[in-house]
């Protein structure tokens, strides 16, 4: 798999290079020798408690991205998904810790443990007051010796932080620090692994299988299980998380789930019994990430009042998203005059047979128009069609089908709400151009030729342009004189030849080279020509 790296062994040291670059000066690295990477804070208060933490690469912004005032004072960064070593740890411990003492926060994997823990003895040899906290919050596999430290690892680093911040000792700093790694649990689900750069995609799990409790390194978890909807996979994960009282809830993203499924899968959370009791909430973000593993995970923390002060004090790291309290949604009223003009219903057989044809037909090419769209735009032509086609047929029975003129500016009305984009101003403007031209006494072939000419004036296509007006207009023309088989004939022509057309002037289209159009008919010309040949079948 492709990635966005000059080698795989220098891979740490140019991603930390990158970080520090976009830093403004707030953060610095150790120097002198190429295997020890340690971020740390450009300036330290040496009487303030240091606060450690750290482990293998590739789960970024942790661990480096939260280094700043109020968090972590440094970050020590293996290889991808491999503990940095004792000489690392201990170069981090010694670099930034003064007579305060140091807390050194450890995610409970064996490497993680048996390096942090022998820097923590050899820091301590040379006189260092260290302490440790070792996170366990992975829920996932009930019995565990030894839970994975997982994501609700930033809960301690926020809390320690900020007790350390404050000035408190290191004894206090500690004790804090364990009492919330002990309560903190989390539970991840994952679509796919992680990708470790410079090396091909393991496929572990099938299309619309899920895992419930994947590492974060990849590791196996609990079960495999049918992707549910988000609703049902929501209640499935709270389910398996306990914490009474007030929560902060934690949404992290596992490295390439999209924001729109993050922000769908925060309210199904939100919506669960525990999500009612999440007083903050933390994300949805990506925090504690597996490179690139499509996942989320959940993450709580019961909380009493100094530990919600704690989260919700501000910290100056861009990756840090904040703690925000949880409230209703506000919600206001439409504003007045977008209800528009009202129409009267009105039955007209012939009309109403016709718009039904219409209606069924687009709806039934949904499939194939997608993916016509999906070779030369974005693949949702026929979703956009059917989508206005749907919004008609619902209303058919309100429609003034008897009235024409009126029957147009309420197509205009009900198209350009149900429809987005530009395929839903360029129908509302072709269907209320029509009706303005009815309404001055034009006859229909006439009248939709003005909703033509208006669709040009204001989209900047034409005859040629690989649109559906190359159906569209062929069409009108051969209705003048030929009637609806004629117009579907035409139409069908008309969308066929966009197949040989290699470029298009507007839309997605028009951004491919000649190539990718080859061969293909432009999806919209193809809804055209299926609508006329519709009208031709209901006579």
């Amino acid at each position: 798999m492709a990635h966005f790296i000059e080698t795989r062994a220098s891979l740490v040291t140019d991603a930390i290079a990158g970080l520090l670059a976009a830093g403004g000066g707030r953060l610095a690295r150790l120097d002198g020798d190429p295997g020890i990477r340690v971020v740390l804070r450009s300036e330290l208060d040496p009487g303030k408690v240091a606060v450690i933490s750290g482990g293998g690469s590739g789960h970024e912004p942790a661990h480096a991205g939260f280094v700043g005032p109020g968090m972590l004072s440094a970050a020590v960064c293996g290889d991808v998904f491999a503990s940095p070593s004792v000489d690392a740890v201990l170069a981090g411990i010694l670099a930034v810790t003064g007579q305060a003492g140091c807390l050194l926060i450890i995610k409970n994997y064996a490497g993680d443990r048996l390096n942090f823990g022998l820097a923590a003895e050899r820091a301590r040899a040379l006189g260092k007051k260290v302490e440790t906290v070792i996170v366990a919050d992975d829920i996932a596999l009930p019995a565990a010796k030894q839970p994975r430290g997982v994501a609700g690892t930033l809960f301690v680093h926020k809390i320690a932080g900020h007790a350390a911040e404050a000035g408190a000792p290191l004894e206090t700093v500690a004790a804090l620090a364990r009492r919330v790694a002990a309560s903190a649990q989390s539970l991840g689900i994952a679509v796919s692994t992680a990708t470790i750069p410079g090396s091909p995609r393991s496929e572990r799990l099938a299309e619309g299988q899920a895992e419930l409790g994947l590492g974060i390194h990849g590791e196996p978890g609990v079960e495999r299980i049918a992707l549910p909807k988000a609703g049902d996979l929501a209640r499935l994960m709270t389910e398996r998380l306990s914490g009474a009282g007030p929560l902060a809830l934690l949404v992290n993203n596992l490295g390439s789930a999209t924001a729109l499924e993050m922000q769908v899968l925060t309210q199904a959370v939100l919506a669960t019994e525990l999500g009612r009791r999440a007083r903050l909430l933390l994300g949805p973000a990506p925090l504690m990430t597996a490179l690139d593993m499509h996942g989320a995970s959940l993450s709580i923390l019961p909380l009493d009042d100094a530990l919600e002060a704690a989260l919700l004090a501000p910290v100056p790291m861009p990756a840090w998203p904040g703690a925000t309290r949880i409230a209703p949604p506000v919600l206001c009223p439409l504003p007045e005059g977008l209800a528009g003009e009202t129409f009267a219903p009105s039955h007209d057989a012939v009309a109403g047979a016709r718009i039904a044809a219409v209606a069924r037909a687009l709806i039934a090419a949904e499939g194939a128009l997608n993916a016509l769209d999906a070779k030369v735009g974005d693949g949702d032509t026929g979703t956009t069609f059917a989508g206005a086609a749907r919004a008609v047929e619902a209303d058919l029975d309100r429609l003034p089908q008897a009235d024409p003129p009126a029957l147009c500016r309420a197509l205009a009305e009900r198209i350009g709400r149900a429809v987005g984009g530009s395929s839903g101003v360029l129908a509302s403007i072709f269907f209320a151009a029509t009706a303005a031209s009815l309404s001055d006494g034009a006859a229909w072939p006439d009248a939709l030729a003005q909703g033509v000419a208006r669709v040009r004036d204001y989209g900047g296509a034409g005859p040629g342009d690989r649109t559906m007006l190359d159906a569209l207009i062929p069409a009108l023309d051969a209705l003048k004189s030929g009637g609806l088989a004629a117009a579907a004939a035409a139409a069908r022509a008309g969308a066929a030849s966009t197949a040989r057309m290699d470029r298009a002037a507007t839309g997605r289209s028009s951004y491919l080279a000649a190539a990718d159009l080859a061969g293909v008919e432009d999806p919209g010309a193809a809804g055209v020509a299926a609508a006329f040949e519709a009208l031709a079948a209901a006579g």
